[in-house]
């Protein structure tokens, strides 16, 4: 049965699954630290035997065995570190796609969420379990054996290496009481200062071209010089307990040497017994030393588990969704309200309508009417919402999002494209089925546009399509919706950077798609494309105030604006 500790989270668990491993590293961390008296025993057999005897072949024989030993001890000690490294190779495949898929989702949620400090957070987890920071913790209950050794050379030696270790104790207290607030300050207000960095690196353009870097820059100078202010502080007082908890260690060792000396003198203690006592001082308060040392490394790797543990408890990992047949295409909303946080009124209020299946339906309306927002929880990507959005009959988010994706054409008013081939993110990065491709890029009219280029569909896009026109990103975006024909296509604004041409191939797309039985959502505000239209939706402020066959709709708008103030 497992503790309740390990059931509190799923880092927890999967941190569990690793038991074996470390009782290894515990168990050759025993017969290494067992081995750690061998010095002690030699040098008691030197000074007690071998100079008393005289005999060279004890002395051959003791040595032999100390080498021996020696060389077992080095062998446990790699082999503890080999599986350590192991293990965190190990853990990171275990948790890599779980820390994936979570800031996946918690980006989608538009939380404040930084995907580069949950890898780094991850990082510094599996470093901490796979450094000295962790042999110390299995170094340090060995303390009380060699405390134990010391009290049979004597007692007196053994009680001031319990007031040493306890000395030693409360120094390490003291560090963590003392560092682990200021280390966290630090490390906070650092990705306070990355973060605004890499927020204002997403539009760099215009960023540039309105000469806005010189007022940013000393915005982020503030932020920069606090966490700089913050990271030395704390540096500068970890050095100082560092140094401070070296000075104790090195002067209690020197006063166990003193009192060893003090009683050899008195005849209470031989010289073996007093260098042997001295060394044993030395490993005992040696993993106590270590922890001081790897506290920052500690106390970095405790708040990256605490975030990873929230991100995994507030974004767990989705469960696979029901098996479905392929989509017919019918789209049905059921009583759906749509918000954000931070605004007080709902962005979609109560609303219910059906797309029906094989037909082209525009959603019409200004800027800000939740246009938009109604594409996105048609595709299931709107966390904040109540109410139904049924694919067929069935909940959108029972459907398993890797069987739905291939029978969805998603293209959003946002255009993201990947750094890979123009073939690559037409297909979007499965495997490339090349006819399946050219039919998709013909179908919008880019086909002989792609063969223009240098290298024609293996051509590199470059970092989110860099090296297109806003209008081929929009229409290459075009492509990849309608890769492997899917049941429901859903565009939100796809003319909104389209030409002439462009719009004559995106309307003949769609034709296209409505010829073959496919269902066609098109959201927009410019009434350009009605022609196309087989049912009409006009919305304002979050709700549709017509719906229904084209004409039919449009005869009622021209019947309200003419009716008399």
């Amino acid at each position: 049965m497992k503790p309740h500790f390990f059931d509190r989270s799923a880092l927890s668990r999967q941190l569990w699954n690793f038991r074996r491993e470390f009782l290894w590293v515990g168990i050759f961390s025993m017969i290494a630290n067992i081995l750690m008296l061998t010095p002690t025993i030699y040098m008691l057999q030197l000074y007690g035997r071998v100079m008393k005897s005289g005999s060279e072949w004890t002395l051959i024989f003791v040595t032999i065995f100390l080498l021996i030993f020696f060389a077992v001890m080095a062998f446990a000690e790699w082999l503890r570190s080999r599986i350590l490294v192991r293990a965190g190779v190990r853990i990171d495949e275990a948790l890599n796609s779980l820390v994936f898929k979570a800031s996946f989702e918690a980006y989608l949620n538009r939380a404040r969420h930084n995907v580069t400090e949950s890898f780094t957070d991850l990082t510094s987890i599996r470093q901490f379990l796979t450094a000295n920071g962790i042999i110390a913790f299995f170094d340090t209950p060995w303390t009380p054996v060699y405390i134990g050794v010391i009290f049979l050379l004597s007692p007196f030696l053994g009680w001031l290496s319990i007031l040493f270790a306890i000395i030693q104790l409360a120094i390490t207290w003291q560090t963590h009481r003392l560092s682990v607030k200021e280390i966290e300050r630090a490390a906070e207000s650092g990705n306070e200062s990355f973060r605004y960095v890499q927020s204002k690196l997403r539009n760099i353009e215009p960023v540039h071209a309105m000469g806005m870097t010189c007022n940013l820059r000393q915005q982020w100078s503030s932020l920069h010089d606090v966490s700089l202010i913050k990271a030395d502080d704390s540096l500068e007082r970890q050095h100082r307990q560092q140094a401070f908890a070296k000075f104790v260690r090195y002067s209690m060792q020197s006063m166990t040497l003193g009192a060893g000396a003090l009683m050899v003198i008195e005849g209470k203690l031989s010289a073996g017994s007093m260098i042997a006592a001295n060394v044993l001082m030395s490993k005992a308060l040696q993993p106590l030393d270590l922890i001081v040392a790897t506290w920052k490394p500690f106390v970095q790797a405790r708040t990256a588990y605490q975030r990873l543990e929230k991100l995994l408890e507030d974004f767990p990992e989705r469960e696979a969704g029901a098996k479905h047949q392929d989509p017919f295409g019918e789209v049905r909303i059921e009583e759906l309200t749509a918000t954000a946080e931070g605004r007080e009124t709902p962005i979609l209020d109560n609303l219910t309508v059906m797309f029906p299946a094989g037909k082209v339906t525009v959603v019409l309306g200004p800027s800000g009417s939740g246009k938009s927002t109604l594409a996105r929880c048609i595709i299931g990507v709107w966390s904040n919402r109540k109410g139904r959005v049924l694919i067929d009959g069935e909940p959108v988010e029972s459907w398993d999002r890797a069987e739905l994706g291939p029978h969805l054409g998603y293209l959003p008013q946002d255009i993201e494209l990947f750094d890979g081939t123009i073939a690559e993110n037409i297909a979007r990065f499965t495997e490339i089925d090349s006819a399946k491709v050219i039919e998709a890029a013909k179908r919008t009219g880019i086909h002989e546009m792609i063969l223009r280029f240098p290298k024609g569909y293996d051509t590199p896009i470059g970092d989110a399509g860099g090296m297109l026109s806003g209008g081929q990103r929009q229409r290459l975006g075009l492509a990849r919706a309608l890769y492997g024909n899917p049941a429901i296509l859903v565009l939100d604004e796809p003319n909104a950077n389209l030409d002439d041409a462009g719009e004559r191939s995106l309307l003949e797309a769609v034709k296209d798609m409505r010829a073959s039985g496919k269902t066609v959502i098109l959201v927009t505000h410019r009434p350009s494309v009605l022609a196309v239209a087989d049912f009409l939706a006009v919305m304002q402020q979050g709700r549709i105030m017509h719906c229904g066959a084209r004409d039919e709709v449009l005869a009622a708008l021209r019947a309200q604006s003419t009716k008399p103030a």
